[in-house]
């Protein structure tokens, strides 16, 4: 865990992390979680399996929780109890539970799927990363993207970033994605569940030199 601030931190593996503020428990793209969590709001970036896993919302999800969710995972979001669902676009904005949420976008540029043709997350798709505002701190969480100019001068506090490569950004452009969006701490993700290793982690704090890294232990 790694607090900020009175944020309290917590990777659970993957794009899964679990943000508490002042009486809220925010969990991101919830997949594979093997600790007993409930959240408040979920925040889901796109509707690829190892991110909207319905598996792992039915075990974090309550009949009181939000779902704010890239519009593409609407749709999908069934079979389990939840009090609201909230779709949203890149670059807008909402209030939810009093937690300011503005939506980013996160696509490929040349991460490309073989068999498509395609990139793996087009950005026609609108799938999306987070800018959560939460008791005066921003944390970016950037979905599954490559190095996009969107990314310039957002300078939150913390930026979680996946650095594994095939799918998303390497180490090295992960690197180059900081010195883009000027974080005051970046969190490496996207590594040790379906590609990516530690070693990816490692190398890109050895390439960071604009700021404070935390390499978080999957909880």
């Amino acid at each position: 865990m790694f607090e900020y601030k009175g944020i309290k931190i917590k990777w659970l593996g993957h794009n899964s992390f679990s943000i508490v503020g002042d009486n809220i428990k925010i969990i991101t793209d919830p997949y594979k979680i093997t600790k007993q969590e409930k959240a408040d709001l979920i925040l889901i970036s796109h509707n690829h399996f190892d991110h909207l896993s319905l598996d792992d919302l039915k075990s974090v999800s309550t009949e009181n929780t939000s779902i704010v969710a890239a519009n593409e995972c609407i749709d999908m979001l069934k079979g389990f109890t939840f009090k609201e669902k909230i779709g949203i676009s890149p670059s807008e904005e909402k209030t939810v539970r009093g937690i300011k949420i503005k939506a980013t976008r996160a696509y490929n540029i040349d991460k490309i799927n073989p068999e498509t043709k395609k990139p793996f997350h087009p950005k026609e798709d609108d799938k999306i990363g987070f800018l959560i505002e939460l008791n005066g701190t921003t944390i970016y969480h950037t979905g599954d993207t490559d190095l996009i100019p969107e990314m310039s001068d957002l300078k939150p506090d913390v930026a979680l970033v996946p650095v594994s490569g095939t799918y998303v950004m390497t180490a090295n452009e992960a690197a180059k994605a900081v010195e883009k969006i000027k974080p005051k701490i970046v969190i490496p993700m996207h590594f040790g569940t379906i590609v990516g290793t530690e070693k990816d982690a490692q190398d890109f704090k050895q390439l960071i030199k604009s700021c404070e890294v935390q390499i978080l232990t999957k909880e």
